[in-house]
């Protein structure tokens, strides 16, 4: 699907962390499940995107997190000992495993006997980037959370470093929300390796966030319990139609490679349902071409997901303009009635605004 020759995009926990976000949109499903790079895609569609974070801040959030994992990764234990588990013996000479294998098979492996080695040791242990594997509607994912920190108890923390600072002892709170959502798709990833060894070690719940303390480049860092996320993202991750069932209902052919011409790739894609939110345009890198076409086709969805549940079956602009006239639509029907109400009120008010 996405071309001879063209490697697979690899998915990553903010692409899954989005796709649960929305499991109703068959195309991003498929997209991700073929590999295909979708910021290559839109452009070739003529709606590039800005999704995504600079080359600065990739190199700033990359020397922050260097500074963070410093002299065997002291000050971060340090963070994970205060925060999350106090109790403990305080971190000394932790063990930092060798990950390194070859392809994310390997270092899946790697990571899954490093867990089980540090589960019984009782001491703490810091695993630098490890590779763990999670299924998403029959396509495998890899993944690379920044850190896993095992317990002296044998319990199992995600750590998530972000480059967003942390202001007196607080960050933004929809950039905090954001990294629990990715930090979720780690905490099920680690829980299916847990289940596979006996006893079954606990996967803590309550993540370690580390961020720059106010505007420095010191850490700070706050425990976020990310409970809701990961029910939220294990339930919407179960709905997802899986991948071949997607692609069993594509016509023969279907190409998304990015060198074909913008009218091929624009009949590709439309043979594949959208489900497009505003809140789109911070997670999917088409998100410029589906609001175009949202916008053509008059979907109410375009206007938000709330707006979208109270209008019931109106489900165009063109519905709900008409429902609110009436010209269409059960008067008994507690959204049209809302709307001839809204609409009455509003010809009462210009008319009043009308008046000298």
């Amino acid at each position: 699907m996405r071309g001879p020759d063209v490697p697979a995009k690899a998915l990553d926990a903010r692409a899954l962390a989005a796709l649960a976000a929305n499991p109703g949109c068959a195309r991003r499903a498929i997209l991700d499940g073929a590999g295909v790079d979708k910021a290559r895609l839109a452009s070739a569609l003529g709606a590039p995107s800005a999704f995504g974070q600079s080359q600065f801040a990739l190199t700033r959030g990359n020397a922050f997190e260097a500074r963070v994992k410093a002299d065997g990764g002291a000050e971060l234990l340090r963070l994970a000992h205060a925060r999350l588990d106090a109790g403990a013996e305080p971190p000394g000479a932790a063990a930092v495993p060798d990950l390194t294998a070859h392809g994310p098979e390997g270092r899946t492996a790697r990571t899954a006997l490093a867990l089980r080695k540090a589960t019984g040791a009782g001491g703490w242990t810091l695993l630098d980037h490890p590779m763990l594997a999670l299924d998403v509607a029959g396509s495998l994912a890899f993944l690379e959370p920044d850190a896993v920190v095992v317990h002296p108890d044998g319990s199992w923390s995600v750590v998530e470093i972000k480059s967003f600072p942390m202001l007196d002892g607080s960050a933004d709170p929809a950039k905090v929300g954001a990294a629990a959502r990715q930090a979720a798709v780690y905490v099920l990833a680690l829980e299916e390796v847990a289940a596979r060894l006996d006893p079954v070690p606990v996967v803590r719940h309550r993540i370690l966030l580390v961020c720059p303390k106010d505007f420095s480049n010191l850490p700070a860092a706050s425990a976020v319990d990310v409970r809701k996320q990961r029910a939220v993202t294990a339930r919407q991750l179960t709905r997802l139609t899986r991948i071949e069932e997607i692609a069993g209902a594509l016509p023969e052919g279907t190409c998304f490679a990015p060198d074909r011409s913008a009218e091929e790739l624009t009949a590709a894609v439309e043979t594949v349902p959208a489900t497009y939110a505003p809140e789109c345009l911070s997670a999917c890198e088409l998100a410029f071409h589906c609001r175009e076409r949202s916008r053509e086709e008059g979907a109410v969805t375009r206007l938000g997901r709330p707006l979208r549940a109270e209008l019931g079956g109106l489900t165009t602009v063109g519905d709900v303009l008409a429902a609110a006239h009436g010209r269409m639509g059960d008067p008994d029907d507690p959204a049209v009635a809302a709307l001839r109400r809204a609409a009455v009120l509003r010809a009462e008010a210009l008319a009043e605004a009308s008046c000298p």
